[in-house]
């Protein structure tokens, strides 16, 4: 671009530009030859031979400076990627060498829009609009338009990018669900509920917004798609050091039948975005099939709030081979090459009442979509998505042993209190770790240690931060909660320092509990108030306010800092004590047999010495990983007699356990 900018600057009389400055040259050549008094002498054959030499030497050197002087004056003097330096060099896509002399380097157009960025890069949206990507923690972001499925981007520097396996039970979960989106719920965008009193779920307020055509009728529904997530939402998400979206879909992405009223076909669209977003920061996604026909549970998530009618009723059976087909077409698409490293795992139904519908059924109807989905993808690693089965709303003990030896298939686990009982414990009073949260936190490690000796790579692919059922329309429209905190917990705009920390301490033992997880959910609308009234289920409202920690990994070692060690064990580790309560060919009962005691100088082994590398390099590197760890060696009982460890024959058998001298 260097030489076109110059080349822009010159004037018309410059001798780089057309024949009028070559034509002024030549005039003032032919002036000059009388003066030189050429005419006026005939020299001879000699002196006329040199002298025609020296005009045409002097016609060369005077062609040479008028072109030469304005040339360097106006072109390489004056030219600005030479006098801005490297630095516009490097921007424009000019480079020099050690001499400073510019070589061939490409350089984009005045036009030209980046592909790729970190923390502090400018992103321009669709609409022209501009916005600042801010990560800290090394994610970066790739789009680029000649190279639409480029899977390089990632989110941050501990998730492997897109382009690289995703390691079920390795790699750990930090996610975040965009739920009330492509599934409308009233406590998610309370606003557009309010704006027709008696609507309970999405089927009414799509038959209410049909009738409606003077307010844009079910338009309204795709204007809420188009504005309530977008692609700042997706980076904003990326930059919070999260990895994974798991995406709430409805069956009528893909079509409706008579009597449905929901704005059909509409939804995929922005899934589609919602893919697009992934890709461009390295974010995978978990497709969550959230309501399907009939309805799998009668709450209004699954878009008709009343009785449920997959798996149960005279239309079980239909419904649910209807939701059979739903997950095969999905399954299709996200199968091919170009989308399945970004969608990486399908969940089958969300949480069917597997209280009403019964887990035979259930059992019966995860066989039967497994098989349908592997037969579309074949079997093995890259052979389409994981298959994520949801737990029915039951502990997750009672699925022990699904889908034996089953292909890539993880279990799905959602857990909230605030729909237990009422626990008016205060989040302010002082946990195990000395921190704010009451007894909360050392409560979500004990009862959400998830058990997945039997199942798998499991997930939770529902939680909150909210510890009762506190907010608008929580439990439905128009039903509020009987918890006599309400009022504080509600309050999120006054909450105090110490109540942020205490809600922050419980939220990270959750995140430490689960170890695998979804949060319900980035965001909640604000009401026909002008406020979030459900605030402690809106991730990035916690994340701006302090109450969500800024690394997620932060959380990581908090069940064990509220005194909640292996809660997953808890039943393993009560069958199998230390010691044990027997060991084969002993002469005698366990608590006779000779014991050490931890009272000696722990031994640290020996680290290599590195004599190339700097000091710096091997600083920490001393043998002992976790200076936390302060337990001594093992060493005998001071005036305990002790059998050889290869003979163990007793030389006086102890009749009672030795405590020493």
């Amino acid at each position: 671009m260097a030489p076109e900018r110059s080349s822009a600057n010159l004037s018309n009389n410059s001798p780089l530009l057309g024949g009028t400055p070559n034509q002024s040259v030549d005039n003032n050549l032919g002036n000059a030859a009388p003066r030189d008094g050429i005419n006026e002498k005939q020299p001879s054959k000699g002196r006329k031979r040199w002298l025609i030499l020296a005009i045409v030497l002097g016609i060369a050197i005077i062609v040479f400076l008028a072109i030469f002087l304005p040339v360097y004056f106006v072109v390489i003097r004056k030219s600005p990627a030479t006098e801005a330096g490297s630095s516009a060099s490097a921007s424009s896509g000019v480079s020099s060498d050690a001499s400073g002399a510019t070589v061939d380097a490409p350089a984009p157009s005045a036009t030209s829009v980046p592909t790729t960025g970190g923390d502090g890069s400018i992103i321009t949206l669709e609409n022209g609009t501009t916005f600042t990507y801010r990560n800290s923690f090394g994610g970066f972001w790739v789009h680029d338009p000649a190279d639409p499925f480029n899977n390089n981007a990632r989110p941050n520097e501990w998730t492997p990018p897109l382009n690289t396996s995703w390691r079920w039970g390795v790699d750990r979960v930090y996610g975040v669900n965009l739920g009330g989106w492509l599934v409308m719920e009233p406590f998610i965008s309370p606003e557009i509920f309010q704006r027709y009193p008696g609507v309970r779920d999405e089927f009414s307020l799509s038959q209410a917004m049909a009738a409606d055509a003077a307010n844009g009728g079910l338009s309204q529904i795709e204007e809420h798609y188009q504005t309530f997530i977008t692609e700042v939402d997706i980076a904003e998400i990326a930059a919070a050091g999260l990895n994974f979206l798991r995406v709430p879909i409805g069956f009528w992405a893909i079509e409706t039948w008579d009597g449905e009223p929901y704005l059909a076909k509409t939804s995929w669209t922005y899934f589609l975005r919602a893919i697009e977003w992934a890709r461009k920061y390295g974010l995978r996604i978990l497709l969550d099939l959230h309501a399907v026909p009939g309805s799998q549970n009668g709450l209004n998530h699954s878009g008709k709030l009343g009785t449920t009618n997959f798996l149960a009723g005279n239309m079980g059976i239909a419904n649910a081979e209807r939701t059979l087909d739903n997950l095969r077409v999905f399954t299709q698409f996200i199968s091919q090459p170009q989308y399945r490293d970004v969608v990486v795992a399908i969940g089958l139904v969300n949480e069917p009442m597997a209280s009403q519908i019964g887990l035979d059924p259930l059992h019966s109807f995860n066989l039967r979509a497994y098989d349908i989905i592997r037969s579309v993808t074949g079997f093995g690693e890259g052979n389409g998505p994981y298959i994520a089965v949801q737990d029915g709303l039951q502990n997750l003990g009672r699925w022990d042993g699904i889908l034996p030896g089953g292909d890539r298939v993880i279990m799905d686990g959602h857990a909230y209190f605030a729909f237990g009982d009422v626990n008016p414990s205060p989040m302010v009073a002082l946990a195990e770790d000395g921190l704010p949260g009451g007894s909360w936190p050392a409560q979500a490690c004990r009862v959400w240690g998830l058990d997945r000796s039997n199942i798998g790579p499991t997930v939770s692919g529902e939680f909150s931060g909210a510890p009762n059922d506190c907010g608008l329309f929580i439990r439905a429209v128009n039903v509020e909660s009987f918890h006599p905190q309400c009022a504080e917990y509600n309050d999120w705009e006054n909450y105090n320092s110490t109540m942020k920390a205490g809600l922050q301490n419980w939220i990270m033992a959750s995140f430490d509990a689960f170890g695998d997880f979804f949060f319900w959910t980035w965001k909640i609308g604000p009401s026909q108030a002008g406020r979030v009234q459900a605030p402690l289920w809106s991730y990035k409202l916690g994340l701006d306010n302090g109450w969500i920690p800024r690394d997620p990994r932060d959380s990581v070692g908090k069940c064990a800092a509220v005194g909640v060690r292996n809660p997953v064990q808890a039943a393993y580790s009560a069958r199998y004590p230390w010691p044990p309560t027997s060991i084969p060919s002993a002469d005698l009962p366990i608590s006779l047999l000779p014991t050490f005691t931890n009272t000696a100088a722990a031994v640290t082994l020996p680290v290599p010495t590195y004599t190339s590398a700097p000091a710096s390099a091997t600083a920490d590197l001393d043998g002992w990983f976790n200076d936390g760890d302060r337990t001594g060696g093992v060493v005998t009982v001071a005036g305990c007699p002790y059998p050889n460890a290869y003979t163990a024959t007793f030389a006086t058998v102890p009749t009672a356990a030795c405590t020493g001298s």
